[in-house]
């Protein structure tokens, strides 16, 4: 029962990850409230998985302290101070080391001098109070002479000619500080003094307040973790890669002795809190390796395979570094720690091995390791491959690179990539008649799936090597071999332009523009894809397709039973404006026009009573090229198109283009009309049938409006729109405002899609 129950704590789910921070951040509070005894375990596993958080070092060794256990105190001290750079721990050291040397007289002060100046040679932007506490406690050290109290006066001076230089959160309060002591001391020398470190100041000021701006950016209570990739954490990454090119352009135009000591501390400061990140690692050791340290390059590469140690990056770095100086056995010793114990190998650390032994040794000892990197269960084709191209072309020897591709043939004959590296192999030595060899071997075992790639390269081939006859068979023998694959399709049987471009093509040359080429891709798409769209849509509007009920569903076994569609039967296009049929327009039209309006022509507004409907009117006076763009568009399934197919048979459309008029003679004119609405266009998707003449009424209340156009239906015609857009919209806002008053007793209103449209208006009579 106490195991389930503590397999359902949600603390102990939280544990499973060790690097889940508010499952550790419990735990360091749960160990203060014990015994030391209890809590040092609890500070040791914490502080494995977060070797670099000063806060929980801090706590663990402050818990030593209140217990006065002092040797397990410098223990700690020993293992964190180097790796965490934080004021807060250092003051806690300081603190420590003063309590321990308070009762030891001069040896314990000079202990503790020494102890200060430690720590104040790692200058942090925060170390302010530390440089007042080290001020303070040289005015403390009692002086019993005249030469004493003059080396105290002078240790004092130096500590505070150090501060005010170091760019601190306490600089300026520093300074006053100088300022006063000088003067308390001699005013005559406190005068040359000042004005010689006057400009030190002004520059460690002008350099703090540029920091400032990095190190605000960057948080300081962030725990070391592996990168997840979240915004937070690269906003830090970016922090403090800026704050260490500021540092690295050595902005107080300090000695380089100097300027490197402050790029050092940066880095650890960094590490600190970015300590799983490798590229911070091999930056480090890199700028090291380029300043000439390369002594502190390798350790910073030792400490960052500690740190990371299932890091393969950093181990080929490591390598890199030790065998640019001429350490070779260092080097294969890195490089036998990376490949282990030969189960856990990957390919890539038997390929990187094999060429470090050529390098360094020679033909027969990578010869030899290949040979026994063979029999590893984890060696892939990519080591054969390797080698062979080791033998090629640093051994020279072509043959032998011969019989490794033929021996990993027997492994690999299914793995295409192995084929391809081969056939370029084959294709170097210009062995045409082995390359064919090879490809014939190959595709006889390959399944259709994995082959597509085979093909093409040997279609390639053949164009290279071969005659039109060959070339022409092979292309032949890859449509019928693909035409069962989804890439292909059997549309692949038949002979496209796109092989001949791809045939009498070569390098950035092509047999065609560019605009050729973009609708050859166009066509060869639809040629895969359209035939299942045109298919569907077929059935979907054929005559069985629908079953239309009084309740107005449709039913399918293509169509979802949720898919519920409403009944259109009595739908008809509303036009307030003026009477199905009744128009003044010129009878005179182009061609294309009369033609595409009888395909577009929408059978729920026909003629009424002999009359021409509104619609096809409309169409009349619609330019052609606009008729012949509206005709072209295909019947659509649902109320969203695909719109790849659209776009696709829109770019094939013969849209005819408006001839100019020839001289002597009047262009074509339509009699203007006002601009019709977007409802005047909209046409159904779906067939429906012809209402009666009684299924079309006017808008109620406007029968004294319609009788007035009948009157002065030319004048009003005849006015086009007002052009001003303030102006179309208070028409717009006074005609909604007049027809929702007159409808609200009507039965309601019902908008559907359109094809053309998408946004029809229709009322239900």
């Amino acid at each position: 029962m106490e195991i389930e129950k503590r397999a359902d704590d949600p603390g102990s789910k939280a544990m499973e990850d060790k690097y889940n921070v508010e499952a550790t951040e419990n735990q360091a509070n749960e160990a203060l409230r014990l015994p030391i005894t209890e809590a040092a375990p609890i500070y040791e596993q914490i502080l494995t998985v977060f070797p670099t958080a000063a806060k929980y070092w801090k706590q663990y060794v402050e818990a030593q302290i209140v217990v006065n256990n002092d040797d397990a105190t410098k223990q700690i001290f020993s293992r964190c101070l180097l790796i965490c750079l934080q004021v807060p721990l250092w003051r806690c050291y300081i603190r420590f080391i003063r309590k321990v040397n308070d009762k030891k007289g001069l040896e314990g002060q000079e202990e503790t001098r020494k102890a200060f100046d430690f720590m104040l040679s790692y200058v942090d932007i925060a170390s302010g109070p530390v440089w007042m506490e080290y001020i303070a406690f040289l005015k403390s050290l009692q002086a019993l002479s005249t030469q004493e109290e003059s080396q105290r006066m002078t240790a004092v001076r130096k500590a505070y000619q150090r501060a005010i230089v170091t760019p601190t959160h306490h600089t300026e309060q520093l300074w006053k500080d100088y300022e006063n002591f000088e003067n308390s001391v001699s005013r005559h020398l406190a005068k040359g003094l000042l004005s010689e470190y006057q400009p030190k100041f002004n520059s460690a000021r002008a350099v703090y307040r540029e920091r400032k701006k990095y190190v605000d950016e960057i948080d300081l209570n962030m725990l070391a973790v592996p990168p997840t990739g979240s915004y937070k954490e690269e906003l830090q990454w970016m922090a403090w890669k800026k704050l260490l090119g500021f540092e690295k352009g050595n902005p107080q135009r300090i000695d380089t002795g100097s300027s490197n000591k402050r790029i050092i501390f940066t880095y650890e400061q960094c590490l600190m809190y970015l300590y799983h990140y490798p590229d911070i690692w091999y930056d480090y050791a890199m700028w090291h390796a380029k300043s000439g340290s390369i002594d502190a390059a390798i350790k910073v590469f030792q400490r960052a395979l500690k740190a990371l140690p299932d890091s393969e990056m950093l181990r080929y770095a490591y390598a890199e570094l030790e065998e640019s100086r001429g350490a070779i056995q260092s080097t294969k010793k890195i490089y036998e720690n990376l490949l282990g114990d030969g189960v856990n190998t990957t390919a890539l650390a038997h390929i990187q091995f094999i060429r470090f032994l050529r390098r360094t040794e020679g033909v027969e000892a990578a010869r030899k390791y290949f040979l026994d990197a063979r029999k590893s269960p984890n060696c892939t084709y990519h080591v054969y491959v390797a080698y062979a191209m080791v033998a090629l072309c640093l051994d020279k020897d072509p043959k032998m690179a011969h019989n490794v591709f033929e021996a990993g043939l027997k492994q690999f004959m299914h793995e295409p990539v192995y084929i391809l590296e081969y056939a370029d192999f084959l294709t170097r030595l210009n062995d045409d008649r082995n390359i064919r060899a090879l490809f014939e071997r190959a595709l006889s075992s390959l399944p259709p799936e994995k082959s597509v790639e085979v093909w093409k390269q040997f279609a390639k081939f053949e164009q290279t090597f071969g005659d039109l006859a060959s070339m022409l068979k092979v292309e032949q023998r890859k449509k019928e071999a693909l035409s069962t694959t989804d890439e292909e399709g059997p549309s692949s049987l038949e002979s496209s332009l796109q092989e001949v471009v791809s045939r009498y093509s070569f390098m950035d040359l092509w047999p065609c523009s560019t605009k050729d080429l973009d609708h050859l891709a166009r066509q060869e798409w639809l040629a895969k894809n359209i035939n299942k769209k045109v298919e569907k849509s077929t059935v979907l509007s054929g005559p069985d397709f629908a079953d239309k009920g009084s309740t107005g569903l449709i039913s399918n076994s293509s169509v979802s039973a949720k898919v519920v569609y409403p009944d259109t039967n009595q739908m008809v296009i509303y036009d307030p404006r003026q009477k199905p049929g009744v128009g003044n327009f010129q009878a005179t039209t182009a061609t294309g026009v009369l033609a595409a309006s009888s395909t577009l022509s929408n059978p729920v507004v026909a003629a009424v009573g002999g009359q021409t409907s509104a619609f096809d009117e409309i169409l009349k006076v619609t330019p052609p090229a606009l008729v012949a763009f509206l005709a072209s568009l295909p019947i659509i399934e649902g109320p969203t198109p695909d719109v790849d197919v659209v776009l696709s048979i829109c770019l094939q459309s013969d849209i005819p283009t408006p001839q100019l008029a020839k001289s002597g003679t009047a262009p074509m004119q339509f009699q203007s009309v006002p601009a019709p609405s977007t409802s005047d266009l909209s046409v159904s998707s779906k067939s429906h049938p012809i209402p009666s003449g009684s299924s079309f009424k006017p808008a109620r209340g406007k029968r004294k409006n319609i009788d007035r156009k009948d009157d002065d239906e030319t004048t009003v015609q005849s006015q086009p729109l007002p052009t001003d857009a303030f102006r179309i919209r208070q028409i717009q806002k006074a005609s909604r405002s007049a027809s929702a008053s007159r409808t609200a007793s009507q039965t309601g209103s019902v908008s559907y899609g359109s094809a053309i449209s998408g946004d029809l208006s229709g009322s239900t009579g």
